[in-house]
């Protein structure tokens, strides 16, 4: 297929179509409507999970036959309790604080009317991802909650658990009398279906892209639709010369090591060069009996035993894998200079005793979320108490770090007059 094939058109002109009406509807329904949607779409998965789990056993099964890495094959799994944790998000967020209709801003302007700057639902929201099937419901449940209509398009890996995952939760919807068309799955993978979607800035207003490097690249390249990147994770974590050892020690082994294939795991570990003698034998120690991989600069190779020599390439990688790289910096101006040259503005975190360098730290670093005396695993919708996140966004414009509820809503200004002229 092609963008120009006629079945491309034609399923994108169907999703336009049925998304705009259902995202009105959605955005009249009274926040325990909606609340009561998620709830529903809730006991439809708990009351599928075998379906939803033997359709995400066929995906592993063909990911595993094709060869895709073991963080790939991490992220789409659904085995275990994660469909129940999947479950319990989508519950959470139905009983989150509505964002709809709260007045951000009260004002009286000319001639003494009131303005009030209202929350409103954004519209219809498109979101581009690849691996994790619970992107489905995550997205959907925040688009749900907030009054936004959704099109979501999976990766062709998660295939079969992204239809099981968006049948069940439309049925859900449709069953509390909420419009299921409110969430729909683009059921075409062809690449050539992105472009023609993201050309639609008459059905579609935001396009949120979650993925690789590649993925992002593409969706803004081609989008007409104003895109906010959920952007790789080349996350930093850097110990200054006053840290506590343990601490430090342990915060490094919760970063990297806990799920290293997420975009909140750090990639690159900085030590000051006045406790590395100190502190990175430890470390090899600790990552070793881990099983990670140490990639290390000159300075810290010979402190590191089994360690093999970083290159520069490795300083701006996003593994999502069990490797490391480390480097021994020359204080906290270096250490703050590597990560705006390296990282990926993401999350970034001090390890130190030091207030003043740990406040300069907070202040200087340029990213979605910064630390201090705390693993950048964190960054997660759920920690942050937003029930679930559509992602962790990069960028400067309207929404940074896991974007919850108040990120999917934009505002209008409501004002009341008595028959006032200008």
């Amino acid at each position: 297929m092609n963008a120009e094939d006629p079945a491309i058109a034609a399923h994108v002109a169907e999703l336009c179509q049925r998304a705009r009406p259902a995202a009105r509807q959605l955005a009249r329904l009274p926040a325990e409507a909606r609340a009561a949607a998620l709830r529903a779409a809730a006991d439809a998965l708990a009351q599928r999970a075998d379906s939803i789990r033997a359709a995400n056993q066929r995906d592993v099964a063909r990911a595993r036959e094709e060869g895709l890495s073991a963080a790939l094959i991490d992220r789409l799994r659904l085995d275990g309790d994660r469909l129940d944790g999947v479950i319990r998000d989508l519950r959470a967020v139905a009983e989150l604080p509505d964002p709809v209709g709260a007045v951000l801003e009260r004002r009286t302007i000319a001639q003494g009317m009131l303005a009030e700057k209202v929350a409103v639902p954004i519209g219809v929201v498109a979101v581009i991802y690849e691996s994790r099937p619970n992107v489905t419901v995550d997205a959907a449940a925040l688009c749900v909650r907030s009054g936004n209509a959704c099109i979501l398009r999976g990766g062709k890996e998660a295939g079969e658990s992204n239809r099981a995952l968006a049948e069940a939760f439309r049925a859900g919807l449709a069953a509390a009398g909420a419009p299921a068309d409110a969430v729909q799955l683009v059921g075409i993978q062809d690449r050539a279906l992105v472009p023609r979607l993201l050309a639609r800035d008459d059905a579609i207003d935001l396009v949120i892209p979650r993925g690789g490097e590649q993925l992002i690249k593409s969706v803004v390249a081609c989008s007409r639709v104003p895109v906010i990147k959920h952007d790789k994770g080349v996350c930093n974590l850097y110990v200054h010369a006053s840290a506590d050892l343990e601490m430090a020690l342990r915060i490094a082994i919760n970063a990297k090591c806990q799920r290293p294939a997420v975009c909140n795991a750090i990639e690159n570990l900085l030590v000051d060069a006045a406790l590395a003698d100190a502190f990175l034998p430890r470390l090899a120690t600790a990552m070793r009996e881990r099983g990670v991989e140490l990639r290390a600069c000159p300075r810290a190779l010979p402190l590191l035993p089994g360690a093999v020599p970083a290159s520069e390439e490795d300083w701006a990688t996003e593994y999502l894998a069990l490797i490391l790289a480390v480097k021994v910096v020359d204080g906290l101006d270096d250490a703050i200079a590597f990560i705006a040259r390296y990282g990926s503005q993401h999350s970034d975190a001090i390890v130190a005793a030091d207030e003043a360098a740990a406040a300069r730290f907070l202040a200087e670093v340029d990213s979605a979320c910064v630390y201090h005396n705390a693993s950048t695993r964190f960054t997660d919708g759920g920690q942050f108490g937003f029930g679930a996140e559509v992602g962790i966004s990069t960028n400067r414009i309207h929404a940074r770090g896991p974007m919850g509820l108040r990120e999917l809503t934009t505002y209008k200004w409501v004002v009341r007059g008595q028959g006032n002229v200008r």
